[in-house]
């Protein structure tokens, strides 16, 4: 058992080494940023709402306002009402879970489903954690990759590695990085396609779908939950997007209406939050809930720095799609080497994240999270970096 946890261990450390060196070190040490767009990390004041909430919320109007909070009742309906607002179908109360955001969603979701041995297919390019998380639930991961430059749903793709062993399916839509909204019509392929397997192979394949991004869309854009088209669905949100407050982790794991297994679930996911402390978001938190449901970030002003941005550099010849959700843009660099043209764009003060630290090689991701005149400052570098690329592939044999 030691052998098999320390191998765990080291495969873990291996997957995010990317992650930390990258977006947790400085670009370059002791040399101060113009702009960072590594991560979508908030580089403006807070929102008033929140931190009226949080203000308002830390006030004790009990002796046991901080004792541990496993099912805030008013942050349940709060959370069941939202979704059913958002998505017309009815979602009861008791079938939310209050999380650690979608990160902690997803890894409740992973522990209670999930037996030593099964499988789990993911979606490449990735959130930064998908295979840590799933090899840490003690499945091995399986993924599917997305093609440029559409990154469309590949249904048949996903279909085609189902196997006796595969016990859940994450589909996180929108997507990050790509900002990709899949469709009702390819969702529905993919809720028969799980649904044929699961019959062959005798046992239910559950979609566990990460819906982090379903608040921030552009161009008055829909958005559709994988959950409503596959019964054995569970649905991981978070408010750490819509507030743009990362570092207070809420969110919630709600059960899709009509799940099979719903009784059991109900019953076995406050023990496993209980027993793994995966997931259980802080008590003033869990209060200020229903108030932070209702914020969202200046979704005007972020689509104008996307459209400001995407037009600039199509104009520099940067290839870039327009994204239709997220805060990020994946640019292609203009050199095989994303390593190489982010250390260019790093030495004169812009930081990006290099598409091979999520398993894009050729592409780089920017966050939209900055202010405008921080964008403004960073386009002539570049214009500058482009250039230089330029000139280094001319010069290569």
């Amino acid at each position: 058992m030691a052998q098999v946890i320390a191998k765990r261990a080291e495969v873990v450390q291996r997957i995010l080494r990317p992650f930390f060196d990258t977006v947790m070190q400085p670009p370059i040490p002791g040399l101060p940023m113009i702009a960072d767009f590594r991560a979508g990390d908030p580089q403006e004041p807070a929102l008033p709402g929140l931190v009226d909430a949080l203000q308002r919320c830390s006030i004790p109007t009990s002796t046991d306002w901080f004792a541990y909070r496993l099912t805030h009742e008013p942050a349940r309906r709060a959370a069941a009402a939202s979704l059913t607002s958002e998505l017309g179908i009815e979602f009861s109360a008791e079938d939310v879970f209050l999380t650690r955001g979608a990160s902690g969603a997803i890894a409740l979701a992973l522990h209670t489903v999930i037996d030593p041995g099964d499988e789990v297919v993911f979606l490449s390019p990735p959130w930064f954690f998908y295979e840590a998380m799933i090899h840490t639930s003690g499945a091995t991961p399986v993924r599917v990759r997305l093609e440029p430059p559409a990154f469309d749903l590949d249904v048949a793709a996903i279909v085609s590695v189902l196997g006796p062993r595969t016990r859940a399916v994450i589909i996180n839509t929108p997507h990050n990085p790509t900002g990709r909204i899949y469709s009702a019509a390819a969702l529905k392929r993919l809720a028969q396609g799980l649904a044929e397997a699961g019959e062959q192979y005798g046992r239910p394949i559950w979609l566990i779908s990460d819906e982090a991004y379903c608040r921030i869309l552009f161009d008055n854009r829909s958005f559709i939950s994988p959950g409503l088209y596959h019964p054995y669905s569970i649905l991981a949100r978070t408010y750490t997007k819509s507030a743009l407050a990362p570092g207070q982790r809420l969110g919630f794991l709600a059960l899709a209406p009509g799940l099979p297994e719903a009784e059991i679930m109900r019953k076995v996911l406050p023990r496993v939050i209980y027993s793994s402390g995966l997931a259980m978001p802080d008590a003033v938190m869990q209060y200020a809930m229903p108030d932070i449901d209702g914020l969202l970030i200046d979704m005007a002003a972020l689509q104008r720095r996307r459209d400001d941005m995407v037009a600039v550099l199509r104009e520099q010849g940067y290839e870039v799609h327009s994204p239709e959700a997220t805060f990020y843009l994946m640019p292609r660099a203009p050199m095989d080497d994303d390593r190489t043209f982010c250390a260019l764009l790093a030495e004169q003060g812009v930081a990006v994240l290099p598409g091979r630290v999520i398993e894009l090689p050729g592409y780089f991701r920017i966050s939209l999270t900055v202010p405008d005149e921080t964008a403004e400052r960073s386009l002539p570098i570049f214009a500058r970096a482009i250039e230089q690329a330029r000139s280094i592939v001319r010069r290569q044999p």
